[in-house]
């Protein structure tokens, strides 16, 4: 016997009429570069994406066409994400962080036809576009009086696109189960994968986004997203915050600009903040620099890195609550929130400190599990630890576009994260290394990331990372790369090497440590370890 219940998609166009009905007033504030503070309302919002959505009937695209995004976090990006989507076609955020040739990869991939592009990245279109043949008009998100000069011919302003249309739009019936998104991944071998998202996937990632435990949202948060909108539609915000009608307050190209955060934090009232452990060491250098405070800030979600526990800790002073949040691009992204500040009088300072630098516990939607290296699954026990599967309805099937299944959907219904992790008993999972990363010295597993959590914590630290080299006795063992601090220029070998003692098992502390200018990021700000493995190739260890 069935329900007796409407079946109505579940779609984005949801998102934008609810939001225009219900919370019209809420505004939606930007930093771009024609504009220092743009301001304006989600009424006033979905107006300009009807005439961005007639702008794209007009060019008659067949339905699911991909129109591409290569822009910073802001309200015409904003535009762009709904026009496309619920217009039937698929938005593809571009990363401009991926080497050019990654750019003209995914673009030919994904049969792009048409590319909303920041003025910023002007000068890579230019280098780009002939050979990206299939890309029939290239949008300038500027208006008439900031457009580039540029000898590209097929070249739109996106002011005068919006500004030629009516307002008024029929939105077209959706499925839920069309493609409304596309991003790719920035894995460091081979080339991107294309991860397609559904109306549906990106609904539920979005509710569960909202639970208290997760990221919290309500109609009382202004909510200023840092994680870019290129890198996994910037974790579900721009859908999340509609949907309960928070204020949304965009940094632009100042995302990685201490002062600029400080001042919207400050002057918009943000409440709640996303992004990744560099910018977040950013504002706290600026606020100890400057003795500002952001007393209206009261939690930030970190993700896409580990985070230092001197990061949490810095933000405890400012009253600030850090959750740590774990997720994949093939995840949408999130998979486990760390909601562990309520129990904080539960622990001990010591244990307490360990606990909250886990991933959290997954989010209900989320199924998780460990296995060993013949598929057998691992207790939840805080002990074992294995290679880390996931499943669930906001996790890709499959990549877009590729022969067979992927190696990661070798399992049915599973999906292999790469990475390797424990559950303890209470579900608080712990990433302690990637899979092809891990350190096996003497037959037993190291936590690259464990070493790399204590080595970040020493104040003279600006960033570290731990690799595995080859030693003639124990097969590997691991060796630390660090970034002095600006401070922090007379730290020794000796001294960092002791910093370790009583701090993590005396076997995993690295054999030697080797000081550089800087490590290698991927096009997510991750540190690139098959970079690091290829600069110290030749390193190895004395028996």
């Amino acid at each position: 016997m069935n329900g007796l219940m409407m079946d109505v998609s579940l779609t984005i166009t949801s998102i934008m009429q609810h939001a225009q009905q219900v919370h019209g007033d809420q505004e939606i504030v930007s930093v771009t570069r024609d504009n220092p503070r743009h301001r304006y309302t989600y009424r006033e919002a979905f107006k300009r994406t009807r005439q961005l959505a007639n702008a794209m009937a007009a060019w008659k695209l067949p339905r699911g066409s991909r129109i591409a995004t290569l822009a910073w976090n802001d309200y015409r990006h904003f535009e762009t994400y709904y026009a496309t989507a619920c217009s039937g076609y698929v938005c593809h955020t571009i990363n401009p962080r991926l080497f050019p040739e990654q750019i003209v990869y995914i673009i030919n991939h994904a049969d792009d036809q048409v590319v909303f592009v920041d003025p910023d990245f002007m000068p890579l279109i230019e280098a780009v576009a002939g050979q990206c043949p299939n890309v029939r008009e290239w949008v300038v998100l500027t208006t008439e009086d900031h457009m580039p000069d540029t000898k590209l011919s097929n070249v739109t302003c996106y002011e005068r696109l919006v500004h030629g249309h009516s307002d008024q739009f029929t939105w077209p019936d959706l499925d839920e189960r069309e493609a409304c998104a596309l991003c790719y991944t920035s894995g460091t071998t081979g080339n991107p994968k294309g991860v397609l998202y559904s109306h549906r996937s990106t609904m539920l990632h979005a509710y569960a986004t909202l639970m208290p435990d997760a990221m919290g949202l309500s109609a009382r948060d202004a909510v200023l997203p840092i994680v870019p909108m290129f890198h996994v539609n910037a974790w579900g915000t721009p859908y999340a915050c509609p949907m309960v009608g928070a204020k949304l307050v965009y940094p632009g190209n100042k995302m990685g600009d201490g002062e600029t955060l400080s001042a919207l934090i400050n002057e918009e009232g943000v409440t709640m903040s996303a992004g990744v452990p560099t910018v977040w060491l950013g504002l706290l250098a600026y606020l100890k620099a400057s003795g500002n405070t952001v007393e209206s800030l009261k939690r930030i979600i970190v993700g896409g890195a580990a985070c230092p526990l001197s990061v949490m800790e810095d933000f405890d002073r400012y009253g600030v609550e850090t959750r740590v949040g774990w997720g994949m691009t093939e995840m949408s992204p999130l998979g486990s929130v760390n909601e562990s500040t309520a129990a904080r009088d539960e622990y001990g300072e010591e244990v307490f400190a360990k606990q909250r630098l886990k991933a959290g516990r997954p989010i209900f939607g989320v199924e998780m599990k460990i296995v060993d290296d013949e598929g057998k699954e691992l207790p939840w026990d805080g002990e074992a630890f294995g290679s880390l599967k996931v499943r669930g309805p906001w996790i890709c099937s499959n990549y877009y576009e590729i022969e067979g299944a992927s190696d990661a959907h070798s399992e049915e219904g599973w999906f292999e994260t790469g990475d390797v992790a424990t559950i303890d008993a209470q579900g608080y999972m712990a990433i302690t290394d990637r899979t092809k990363d891990v350190i096996k010295s003497g037959g037993e597993w190291i936590s690259s990331i464990d070493v790399e959590n204590v080595a970040t914590d020493h104040p003279k630290v600006a960033e570290a990372a731990v690799i595995g080299r080859y030693h003639p006795k124990w097969s590997e063992r691991p060796l630390l790369v660090v970034v002095r601090a600006p401070d922090g220029q007379d730290l020794s070998s000796e001294e960092m090497l002791a910093w370790f003692d009583g701090k993590i098992a005396k076997w995993w502390t690295p054999d030697a440590v080797e000081f550089v200018d800087e490590l290698p990021h991927g096009a997510t700000g991750k540190i690139h370890k098959v970079g690091l493995r290829d600069q110290f190739k030749d390193y190895a260890f004395e028996a």
